[in-house]
This record gives C-alpha cells, structure tokens and sequence, in this order.
C-alpha cells in the first residue's frame, strides 16, 4: 500500500507543477462564483474537519516520544501532516473541476460516478465518526450514551443544513470567524505574547528544511494521514470548484498552498506553546475547542452531504424534505456505527480514489484533444 500511495503523491505533485507553469494562465471559473475571501473560508471549512482542532495535542506527544520524528520538532511534523504541500491535492481537483471536466465529464461515466459517490459518503461518515472517538479526551467522564447522541444530532443538523446553499457559506464564514476567535482566546490565556508567538511560529521551519520527507510516507501514521487526504481530494475540489470566481490557476495553487497554511500555522503554534511549556489546556479551553469541532463538523459534513446528494439526484425537491433528512441521517449513522464495529478504514477509501485518479489520466489521455482545444499554450 505504501508504494501505491507514495507513487499517487509523485503523480500529484508533478501535475500540479505541471498545471501551474504550462497551463499557468488559464483562467478557472465555477458555475456558483463568489468574492474571493468567501472561497476561501468555504474551501477552508469543507477541506478540514474537527481532526484540526482535536488531533495537535495527541499528536505532539507522539511526535516527541518516537525516533522516526526526530528530524524535526513535533510543531513542524503537525504542520507537515495538515499544511501547506498536502493542499496541492485540493489544487488538482479544483483544477479538475473547473476546467477539465466540462469537457470531459468523466465524473458522469456511471463506475466513476458511483466510486466517487461511495467515496464522498464513506468520508463524510468517517469524519462524524472522528468526533465520536476524541470527544473523551476534551469532555472527560462524557458517557457513551451522550456521546452517541451529540453525533447523532451533528449528523442530523448537518443533513439538514445541506438542505440550502445558504446555509453552506453562512456557516462556512461563521465558523472562520470563530476559529480565528479561539485562536486569539487560547493566546491570550496562555500568557505568550507576540514574542512567544513569534518564537514559537518559528519552529515550523523545520518542516520546509525538511519537505522531502514528508512526500512519501514516514510511518504508519503519516501514510493514514496521506490516505485521509487523498480520500478528500476529489470531493473537495468537486465541491469548492463551483465557488471560484475567475482566478488563474497560477493564482488558485498559491491561494491553496499559502491561504490556509497560515491559519493552521498560528493555531498549532499557540498550542504547541501549551505542550512544550507543560501548560494544561483547562476545561473551558477544551470546551470552547469542542464548539468550534462541532462547526467544522458541520461544514465538512453538510458539503459533503449536499454534494453526494447532487451527484445521486437524492435531492429535497425530488424525493421530499422528510425522505431527505431520514435518508441520509441513516445511512451516515448507520457508517459511524460500521467505523467503529468492523475493520472499515479510511485508508479503503484512499484507495478508491487513487483509483478514479488512474482511469481519469488514462481517459483524459485518451481524449487529449478534446481536452486541449481551445486551451492557451
């Protein structure tokens, strides 16, 4: 699997330098355009989930404590698993989506679509089911029988919040706004200030001194984090690519890359503050933490749910509010459930995208020129 994985990567990385420097100039528009700033916090919100807000301080204990990260500090090996180089994924789809598969539609062949599909529903279930594994460790002694029902009415309210558009990008720039808010409230409490900031923010260097390594896999970990991305890859650039308002693709490479980087960059610094000064996040910290989880759950959850709905013809004006609601509550509560009780892994889904990666290449080879008419040198 690690040699699969860490070709798919190779493949992905030259096709967006590929993209950025031949095809630099070409302009990428999608169907639903909106103010830049907007794209970006709906791009932001839909391309991460509550692993952001949850996962940094588990994950810096692992990062210090194993031989196999000690190339560089567990600040600049987060931010290498969630930052910066990992987005060029995103890039390729949106590209995809905005450009290619107007002409093409390869995403309308019924194996490809339907693959897709059961990709975009098994992912949106895994991220439900992240919230429900790493909610004891911010809300200590929660019951299980809580635990269960806080999912449940995520689940429930996300369904119901694809329902509208509006209800996407309202969200998505709420929960924006908050995330930057819990970013200023955890640095105020912690006492840091702009120089311990400053002093910690340096400390992702080590990942750009170190960028090579973390193109293949590293460890385990790290291939299930490559994995995750990929099984998000197309989806999102499906989803995010109806929101681009006319940006060349030179320009959208650097938005994706740079963009989100700095807010994962500044969030991880803060809390890596927290873990290298042995301070304890305190109950109302990992609280407001959940809060803002419980939003980007939202937002990953409620595209995802309005885009495979889309793709199915499984809409409210076709099948009918009620249908609607229950229908996609139960399927995704029904995969929480399967996550937890059998061997189902995110890593599977992984490798059905890297499938659809290699008969979409194989086709828009086969169909080049189509592909490459009317498309500036």
């Amino acid at each position: 699997m690690a040699v699969i994985l860490s070709f798919a990567i190779v493949i992905v990385l030259l096709s967006c330098v590929l993209l950025a420097t031949r095809w630099r100039n070409v302009v990428c528009t999608g169907s639903t355009p909106v103010p830049l700033l907007t794209f970006l916090a709906i791009l932001f919100t839909s391309g991460l989930d509550v692993g952001l807000i949850m996962f940094p301080l588990v994950d810096f204990e692992v990062y210090a404590s194993e031989a196999a990260y000690d190339f560089a500090n567990p600040l600049a090996v987060e931010f290498g698993f969630w930052g910066f180089l990992v987005w060029a994924s995103y890039f390729l789809t949106t590209f995809y989506f905005c450009v290619v598969e107007p002409k093409l539609k390869l995403f309308e062949i019924p194996a490809i679509k339907w693959v897709n599909n059961v990709v975009i529903i098994g992912t949106c279930a895994f991220t439900a089911y992240l919230f429900l594994i790493y909610l004891p460790s911010y809300i200590e002694g929660i019951s299980s029988p809580l635990r269960y029902a806080l999912v449940a009415t995520i689940v429930f309210l996300a369904v119901l919040s694809s329902t509208n558009i509006r209800f996407v990008k309202v969200l998505s720039v709420a929960s924006t706004a908050l995330f930057f808010v819990l970013i200023a409230t955890l640095w105020f409490t912690s006492g840091m200030g702009i120089s311990g900031l400053a002093g910690s923010v340096v400390g992702i260097g080590g990942y750009f001194e170190n960028l090579h390594r973390f193109v293949m896999p590293i460890t385990d970990y790290h291939q299930f984090y490559l994995y995750w991305w990929l099984a998000w890859s197309i989806m999102i650039g499906q989803f995010v690519s109806q929101f681009v308002g006319s940006i060349k693709s030179w320009q959208l490479l650097m938005a994706l890359l740079i963009v989100p980087s700095i807010p994962i960059a500044i969030w991880f610094s803060v809390l890596y503050y927290f873990f290298a000064h042995g301070m304890e996040v305190g109950a109302p910290l990992r609280l407001a933490m959940i809060l803002v989880g419980v939003l980007f759950v939202l937002n990953s959850l409620d595209s995802l749910i309005r885009l495979y709905t889309q793709n199915l013809e499984f809409t409210v004006q076709r099948i009918g509010g009620a249908t609607y609601l229950a229908g996609n509550w139960l399927v995704l509560v029904a995969l929480v459930a399967l996550y937890q009780l059998t061997p189902l892994k995110i890593e599977w889904f992984g490798l059905a995208v890297i499938g659809i990666y290699a008969a979409v290449y194989t086709l828009c080879f086969k169909r080049r020129r189509l592909l490459l008419d009317g498309v500036p040198g």
